[in-house]
């Protein structure tokens, strides 16, 4: 029973945080350490994020599916799907090189709460910075707008960074709208979570088992209705208030995290 109230906290995260400027993998991680949770050949950890990956598809279906018939007559739409897949070659290069250095060296939860806490201070800066917007809609950004967000997005790979949070920051900083950065992070995260997803699974089948099986299901279900959530109101929420709740998040979750590590290890 532990267990399974254990894999629907942390699915609940999973899609709570993943599309947060947060870092869904830096709270998983710390999660995960303090609970002293981990399934079997991380079979959890792996297929979980699949949850969150079909939540989104879900709310933007009606757009993909448009966007998909208006390839082959409209240059807008493609130009749109060229721009997404430069910006994720980045990432997907860069994190097949680098996979293994960083599972198995920044995977560390220390990091984790240095990284939460600092990038929490830079989203708190550029939340307050009176930048200049440029870009209000996400499908019509420049394409070298695009690859240099999909180069920011790759300080992501350093855990408790966040996908979403570079990549927001990033598209602000080049002139994009609150509203048109988190918009386009969503986006992004389409082809990124579902090739990290995909290479992880190439990496580990062999050691996978579904001898928790009940904990997956738990968890991908409860990954996948947070994240409904979180997508559907996360868009409006920042266009009206901004992140500095989120960076103040980030900030406190470090702080905790570090106590967390001093006091139990």
């Amino acid at each position: 029973m532990q267990n399974l109230i254990e894999a629907v906290v942390l699915g609940i995260v999973e899609g709570l945080t993943e599309f947060l400027p947060v870092s869904s993998t830096g709270h998983l991680l710390l999660l995960g350490h303090f609970l002293g949770f981990e399934s079997n050949g991380k079979t959890f950890e792996v297929l979980v994020q699949l949850g969150a990956i079909l939540a989104i598809m879900l709310v933007y279906f009606r757009r993909l599916l448009d966007i998909a018939l208006r390839l082959g007559s409209d240059p807008a739409a493609r130009r749109f799907v060229i721009g997404v897949l430069v910006a994720f070659l980045p990432a997907a290069l860069i994190g097949a090189v680098l996979h293994g250095f960083i599972k198995s060296v920044l995977f560390n939860p220390f990091l984790v709460c240095c990284a939460l806490i600092a990038g929490g201070l830079v989203l708190l800066v550029v939340d307050e910075l009176e930048l200049e917007v440029k870009h209000t809609d996400a499908t019509t950004f420049p394409l070298p707008m695009y690859l240099k967000i999909g180069f920011i997005q790759c300080l992501a790979m350093i855990p408790g960074v966040s996908r979403s949070g570079s990549t927001i920051v990033g598209a602000m900083l080049l002139g994009a709208s609150k509203r048109a950065a988190a918009e386009f992070s969503f986006f992004l995260a389409m082809p990124t979570m579902a090739g990290a997803f995909a290479y992880d699974l190439l990496k580990s089948y062999k050691t996978l088992t579904f001898d928790d099986s009940l904990l997956i299901v738990v968890g991908f279900v409860a990954a996948f209705f947070s994240a409904l959530i979180v997508v559907r109101s996360f868009l409006d929420y920042v266009s009206r208030r901004g992140f500095a709740i989120f960076a103040w998040w980030r900030i406190i979750v470090g702080l905790f995290g570090l106590a967390g590590l001093w006091i139990v290890g």
